[in-house]
């Protein structure tokens, strides 16, 4: 187990988390409006944050946002770094191709993920090492079993990309 992290914060409502052993704490937005079908909105928490030194937080959509509305977050994950003390603001798009997505003050609209993120040193170097996955990208590791299905998309595919 992880020992708790300490994060202060300033505003009317700090992240909460709904269930105990929850990754994400809850962020509530700030204002009232309607975004319409395919429309992207920063929306204000009122929520600031200070985090130690080698951490950084993620702003993730809230999954039953996602697939019951089709709501999401353009940047996911938006990153907070540690000397970030302005307010939280979370980047919202309506992916629903018809219905309007009301959102009043006080809804949950995103959650908040706290993570240790150590400093790296960026070494250039001639080669790389060998790996199992190689250059292997985007799809690299397949579907699953899709027998039953037809497309010879496939084949006009750049190797390594498929999706």
């Amino acid at each position: 187990m992880t020992e708790p992290v300490d994060v202060l914060w300033t505003g009317e409502n700090p992240p909460g988390y709904a269930h105990p052993g929850d990754a994400g704490g809850d962020l509530v937005s700030a204002e009232a409006f309607v975004l319409q079908p395919g429309e992207r909105r920063l929306v204000g928490t009122g929520l600031r944050i200070a985090l130690p030194d080698g951490y950084a937080a993620f702003v993730v959509p809230r999954s039953g946002l996602a697939a019951k509305h089709g709501i999401t977050i353009v940047n996911s994950p938006g990153t907070i770094d540690a000397g970030y003390r302005g307010e939280v603001k979370v980047a919202l798009l309506n992916t629903d191709a018809a219905e309007p997505y009301e959102v009043h003050v006080g809804d949950r609209i995103a959650q908040v993920v706290v993570m240790p993120v150590p400093r790296v040193t960026f070494t250039r170097v001639d080669e790389l090492p060998e790996s199992v996955r190689g250059q292997g990208g985007f799809g690299s590791s397949g579907y699953g079993d899709r027998s039953g299905t037809v497309s010879n998309a496939a084949e006009d595919v750049q190797e390594g990309t498929r999706a």
